[in-house]
C-alpha cells in the first residue's frame, strides 16, 4: 500500500514500513457511541489483544486510532506505529491512556509468542482527531515485536 499526505514543503520524506499478516489479520475496527468513552476504549483494545493472542507474535506494538471516520481512524491506528517505541503521546492525557492500556495488556497473560508472560505488548501508541459527536470510532493496529521502519528525506 502507498499513502501519500501533501505537506507544504521542500521536501518528500519517504517511509517503509513492512508489515506482516500475522499480525495485520488482527486489526480490528469499532463503530462505538460516545458515552463509552475512554473505558470503551480500553476495553476494546483489551479484547482485541485477548482475541489475537499469540497469532501476531507477542511481544506486540498496538496502534490504536480514535475519532475521525472508519476509514480514518485505521489510518491513525496504523500510522501510530510510526511513534518511537518507549515515548508516550506528547500530550498528558493521551499518554496517561497510552499507560493505562499497556499496563492492561499486559497483565493478559499472553506473553511473548502467546507462551504467557508479563511482556505481550512493548508499547500503545494513541492517534485522536475530532469526530461527529454521534460516534466513538476506534481502530485498533496491531504490529509485531519486529516493528520496523525506516524513513529518509529527499531534498531538491
Amino acid at each position: 500500500q502507498i499513502d501519500v499526505e501533501l505537506i507544504d514543503e521542500d521536501h518528500i520524506e519517504l517511509t517503509v514500513f513492512p508489515k506482516g499478516f500475522g499480525s495485520e489479520n488482527n486489526n480490528a475496527l469499532k463503530m462505538g457511541l460516545p458515552g463509552e468513552g475512554a473505558e470503551g476504549v480500553k476495553e476494546f483494545v483489551l479484547d482485541t489483544v485477548i482475541k489475537a493472542g499469540g497469532k501476531p507474535c507477542p511481544p506486540i506494538v498496538v496502534g490504536v486510532g480514535i475519532g475521525g471516520s472508519s476509514d480514518m481512524v485505521m489510518k491513525m491506528a496504523k500510522k501510530a506505529l510510526l511513534r518511537e517505541v518507549g515515548v508516550f503521546h506528547p500530550e498528558e492525557r493521551i499518554a496517561n491512556l497510552e499507560r493505562d492500556i499497556l499496563k492492561l495488556v499486559n497483565q493478559t497473560g499472553i506473553g511473548p509468542m502467546g507462551l504467557g508472560g508479563d511482556t505481550t505488548a512493548l508499547d500503545v501508541k494513541i492517534e485522536m482527531a475530532d469526530t461527529h459527536t454521534a460516534g466513538l470510532p476506534i481502530g485498533v493496529c496491531i504490529q509485531c515485536w519486529a516493528d520496523r521502519h525506516v524513513s529518509t528525506v529527499l531534498k531538491p
